[in-house]
C-alpha cells in the first residue's frame, strides 16, 4: 500500500507544481504563507496527501488536539496534502504541497513527490523558502532564486545555487529534480532575524510576486499588501519602545540603501560603451564641420 493516497484524479494542463514546508525552511512562516496564500486565492482544491505515520516522529511532531463547536475532540496529525487549481489567466495548472519538514525518511519522501510530479506531467517544481537574515522590517524583503538546470537559469535570470552547508526537505527535493531531470526552482525570501517568532506576511508577499514574474502570470497581491503594511507598523511601533533595538534597525537600512544605491551606479562595461559611442559621435561630427558654419561641438 503507498503512502502516497490520491483521493480523486483530476486532469491538469501542463501543471507545475508549487511546494512549502513548515519547519526549519519556515522562517518567520514566510514560506508556508506564500503557498497557502496562492491555495486561498485560486481556490485550490485537495487531492492528495502523504501518511504521515512512516516520516514524523510524534514525540517531536506532535498531533494536535482541538474542540469542534466546543464538544468534538478533533485529532489533527502532521500533514502533507496536494491540492490543485486552474492558474489564473493561463493556460495551466498548479499543483500546491502544503505541508511539514518530515522527520525521517527523506529520499522516500522526496521519491513519493517526484512518483506524483511525473504521473501528473508537471514542466516545473518551485519550492518557497524563507531564512532568518541581517535585513529590516522596513524595506522589501530580498528574494534569492536558484536553479539547477542551467538553462532554466539563464531563461529566468537566477543563478547557479553556490551554497554549502546543512540542508532541508527542499534542499533534498531540489537535488532529486537534477537527477531525473526535472526543471526546478527555489526561491527564498529574507525574514528579519530579530522578529523571527512574529509571522512575515512581507516575506509572502516577496516570494509570490517573484513567483508571478518567473511564470509571467498576474496575481492578485491585494491581502498581502495591506498585511505586510499592517505587519511593518507593528514591528516598528515594538521596535521603537527599544533604543537599542530602533538604533540597529536604523543601521540595517543604511546598509540596504548603500546597497541600493551602488546597484543604481553604472558598471564599468556601460561606461565604456557609452564613452565610445560619445568619441564616434565627436568623430563624425569634426569629419562633418568644415567651416564656421559646421555644427557646434
Amino acid at each position: 500500500m503507498s503512502e502516497l493516497t490520491l483521493t480523486t484524479r483530476p486532469e491538469l494542463r501542463r501543471p507545475v507544481l508549487v511546494a512549502a514546508f513548515r519547519g526549519w525552511n519556515d522562517g518567520g512562516q514566510g514560506a508556508s504563507l506564500a503557498g497557502g496564500y496562492l491555495a486561498k486565492q485560486w481556490e485550490a482544491a485537495r487531492f492528495g496527501e502523504i501518511d504521515p505515520e512512516g516520516f514524523f516522529d510524534f514525540h517531536t511532531t506532535r498531533p494536535h488536539v482541538s474542540l469542534v463547536e466546543g464538544l468534538t475532540r478533533k485529532l489533527d496529525w502532521p500533514d502533507n496534502g496536494f491540492f490543485h487549481a486552474p492558474i489564473p489567466g493561463t493556460d495551466r495548472d498548479a499543483i500546491i504541497l502544503l505541508g511539514i519538514e518530515p522527520s525521517l525518511r527523506w529520499r522516500t519522501f522526496t521519491k513519493l513527490v517526484l512518483e506524483l510530479a511525473a504521473d501528473f506531467g508537471v514542466e516545473l517544481l518551485v519550492t518557497f523558502g524563507s531564512l532568518l537574515a541581517d535585513v529590516p522590517h522596513t524595506r522589501q524583503a530580498p528574494v534569492t532564486g536558484a536553479a539547477t538546470d542551467p538553462s532554466l537559469v539563464a531563461e529566468l535570470g537566477l543563478e547557479p545555487s553556490r551554497y554549502e552547508g546543512p540542508t532541508g526537505i527542499v534542499g533534498v527535493v531540489h537535488d532529486a529534480c537534477r537527477e531525473t531531470d526535472l526543471p526546478s526552482v527555489s526561491l527564498w525570501a529574507a525574514v528579519p532575524h530579530y522578529v523571527s517568532l512574529a509571522p512575515s506576511p512581507r516575506a509572502a508577499l516577496a516570494l509570490v510576486r517573484r513567483f508571478g514574474e518567473l511564470l509571467k502570470i498576474d496575481i492578485d497581491l491585494e491581502e498581502l499588501e495591506e498585511a505586510s503594511e499592517e505587519y511593518s507598523q507593528q514591528v516598528s511601533e515594538a521596535v521603537s519602545s527599544d533604543a537599542e533595538t530602533a538604533a540597529y534597525v536604523e543601521e540595517l537600512e543604511r546598509r540596504v540603501d548603500m546597497l541600493e544605491a551602488a546597484d543604481d551606479l553604472p558598471s564599468g562595461d556601460s561606461l565604456a560603451a557609452e564613452l565610445s559611442r560619445f568619441l564616434q559621435e565627436r568623430e563624425e561630427e569634426d569629419d562633418g564641420s568644415d567651416g564656421p558654419d559646421g555644427p557646434a561641438v
